[in-house]
């Protein structure tokens, strides 16, 4: 007998929001650097920061499926997994697949240095320093800068290995991943138990302290 599929909640609103909203700074912050709009780009960046803090604590608190504990996992389980990525077979995850967990990891840390580096940064080819940068002197500013740079030629090829794994999941094994990332659910085995959401009232407040804390940041070094 068919086992029954029914529609699963996997993934709440705070960590999809958290997700797009992501997507969205990240462009703006390419965006604002290209047209060298100086101030959009420091807010861009301010609010990446603000993102960031919300989600590390979003992944201890939250949800089960944003929660690091839950996606991370042994990265030979995760090397596992990839070598499956031929296979044809049902989307039985509940959150990020093994190696996905350790995408979204590798992503945070990558954005949190670019957001760190463009603090003491002063050679982005915008027209004002950012604004630690005159604690730490114009030769390491300038290695700050040089970093910048760089780490955000390797985002662009890490967003670039994240997309061509949604489509390759999607051509070979018939996994649309936008699809729960947008909705919040997936169609999942009756039986199987749902994932422990937490209510997003308490996201709002986490969000709310994370922005404040870096506006308080901002004025203080300003």
């Amino acid at each position: 007998m068919r086992q029954l599929h029914l529609p699963m909640r996997i993934w709440d609103a705070p960590t999809r929001l958290f997700h797009w909203a992501l997507v969205i700074l990240v462009f703006l912050c390419w965006l604002t650097h290209y047209k060298t709009w100086t101030e959009l780009h420091f807010l861009s960046g301010y609010a990446v920061l603000a993102l960031l803090l919300f989600r590390v604590v979003w992944g201890v608190i939250g949800s089960d499926t944003a929660r690091f504990t839950q996606f991370l996992k042994n990265p030979l389980e995760a090397l596992r997994h990839l070598s499956h990525l031929h296979r044809r077979e049902p989307d039985l995850e509940v959150g990020h697949n093994a190696a996905g967990g350790w995408m979204v990891v590798v992503i945070l840390l990558m954005l949190l240095a670019q957001v760190t580096t463009g603090l003491f940064n002063n050679t982005d080819d915008i027209s004002e320093d950012g604004p630690l940068a005159r604690f730490v002197g114009r030769e390491n500013s300038n290695w700050f800068g040089h970093l910048h740079a760089l780490n955000f030629k390797l985002i662009q090829l890490v967003i670039l290995a994240h997309v061509s794994a949604i489509v390759l999941y999607f051509v070979l094994k018939g996994h649309n991943l936008v699809r729960p990332m947008i909705t919040g659910k997936k169609r999942m085995p009756g039986a199987m138990p749902a994932p422990r959401m937490v209510h997003p009232v308490l996201a709002l407040i986490v969000l709310a302290v994370a922005a404040g804390a870096v506006a308080l940041f901002v004025r203080l070094v300003s």
